[in-house]
Formats: structure tokens, C-alpha cells, sequence
């Protein structure tokens, strides 16, 4: 682990564009990570580009406004951008912006598109949980099922899917996902000891023993 503050993030002056090497500074591998700083109003802190220069990587990037205040202009489009403000823009998209504030930073995140998937199993669950909250069971089924196409047998998944299915009258459906829950993370039978969602299996004959 590594703990540090965009403070401490080296200030690299580029013709104006301070560019912060967030990436180079943690070593990070898995994306593209790095900030930019406009110290007067009016400073660039995104430059002109749409990812596709052969300069670029071709990412899909992810802005956000660390501080201060920037304003963007994608596509045309201006776009006012306070602190804690997120924009998505997509290769191809032709973005820039400049600092409405001084010291205003943007914080950039970027990776190839399709490079971070699959994604984490726990993200289908916790995608779920408002259906869950709502007493929408079928839908948070149906949510959830869409992880097993890259997690078939990831215990953790199988498990919520198995609640999911208890709630919701199917407990058959709910019986078939613990048995796979057990089989493959032993701890799901730990949580399933005192686990209300799971209380209408408990006398079938084919809860997994």
C-alpha cells in the first residue's frame, strides 16, 4: 500500500500544462492515471485532443475535478465543471479545458475500452441491492444473473443469487446456487448458518448438507 496527496504528486511544467504523473508516481500497471493543474484562471488543463493522435492511447477517459473549477468543451459543447464534477468522454470525442479558478485540478483516468472487463463479481450484487431494497426480487435475480456469464462459479455471486431466489419463492432455483456456493467458497456455509434470507430452505430435503 501506498498513501500519498496530489500535494506531493510532482508538478511537471509542459509549455504551461502542469501535468501531475499520478500513474508514475504509485507505479500503477492496470490504467492510466494521471492529474493537471491550472494555477491561473484561463490555464489549459486539458489539452486539445480527441484520443486518437498517435500520441494517444485510444482511451476511454474519465475526468474528474479534484478542485477548483475547469471549464470543458467536448464536442462543441461547453460544459461548467466544479469541484466533484465527473465527465466520460469516449475516444473520438474531441475534448479540452481551462481552469475557471486557479489551482483547479483534473484528475484523469483512462484505459483501453473493453480492457477492464471482466468486471468484479461483488459488482453485479452490489448492483442489485436497490431492487433488493425495494422487494423487487425478480429484478435483482436478473441483475445479478448477468455476472455468471463471466463468474459461473464465483461463491459469492452463487450465494446472493441464492437469497435472491429464497426471497422470491423460488427455492429450487435457491437450493441449486447454495450447493454451488458451498462447493466453491467454503465460507458461504458460515454465512448461511444464521442468514434469515435463507430461512425457507432450511426443512427442504435438498438443501445441500
Amino acid at each position: 500500500m501506498r498513501v500519498s496527496h496530489m500535494d506531493a504528486i510532482e508538478r511537471v511544467d509542459n509549455d504551461g500544462l502542469i501535468w501531475r504523473p499520478v500513474r508514475r508516481h504509485f507505479g500503477i500497471t492496470a490504467f492510466g492515471v494521471n492529474g493537471c493543474t491550472g494555477a491561473m484562471a484561463g490555464d489549459v488543463v486539458i489539452e486539445p485532443h480527441d484520443e486518437s493522435s498517435p500520441n494517444a492511447g485510444g482511451h476511454e477517459e474519465l475526468y474528474l475535478v479534484t478542485a477548483g473549477r475547469a471549464r470543458f468543451m467536448v464536442d462543441g459543447e461547453a460544459i461548467d465543471a466544479p469541484t466533484g464534477t465527473l465527465l466520460f468522454i469516449s475516444p473520438g470525442e474531441h475534448r479540452e479545458a481551462v481552469a475557471a479558478e486557479p489551482e483547479t485540478t483534473v484528475l484523469v483516468i483512462g484505459g483501453t475500452p473493453g480492457a477492464a472487463l471482466p468486471t468484479s463479481p461483488f459488482e453485479y450484487w452490489y448492483a442489485a441491492q436497490p431492487h433488493v431494497a425495494t422487494g423487487d426480487y425478480e429484478r435483482a435475480i436478473e441483475v445479478a444473473s448477468e455476472g455468471l456469464t463471466d463468474h459461473p462459479d464465483n461463491g459469492g455471486l452463487r450465494y446472493q443469487l441464492a437469497c435472491y431466489c429464497a426471497l422470491n419463492g423460488q427455492g429450487a432455483e435457491a437450493v441449486a446456487h447454495l450447493a454451488r456456493a458451498f462447493a466453491a467458497d467454503p465460507r458461504t456455509r458460515a454465512w448461511a448458518g444464521d442468514d434469515a434470507d435463507l430461512d425457507s430452505l432450511r426443512d427442504r430435503a435438498d438443501y445441500p448438507s
